[in-house]
């Protein structure tokens, strides 16, 4: 066995009998999760860490879906030909609604 390549020497082996070791190769962690154990997790492939959802992203949702309905009010006003004043009033009242609401939850 030569340099423990596993010929007896380079001598007609087509090879100089430099050995080269292959450094990506990343040996896996025993403290990781093992996704054979569980296979119906919903979140098996994140490693057995399941994320919390961050509060900003869900309050900017939130505040999204609010502002999408009073968009879509105030377009259904103005197809229904309401002038600019009462668009505003209803508004005003469809957002204190929505405060009210929110406010409850």
């Amino acid at each position: 066995m030569y340099n423990r390549a596993g010929i007896s020497t380079p001598r007609g082996s087509g090879s100089n009998g430099y050995i080269q070791s292959n450094r990506f190769f990343l040996k896996p962690k025993s403290s990781q999760f093992n996704p054979h154990l569980n296979r119906s997790h919903p979140h098996r492939d994140t490693c057995g860490f399941i994320r919390k959802p961050k509060i900003d992203i869900l309050d900017h949702n939130r505040r999204r879906k609010k502002h999408v309905k009073l968009l879509e009010l105030e377009d259904k006003l103005s197809e229904q030909g309401y002038s600019e004043s009462e668009i505003a009033e209803i508004l005003a009242g469809a957002i204190k609604k929505l405060k009210v609401s929110v406010a409850a939850d």
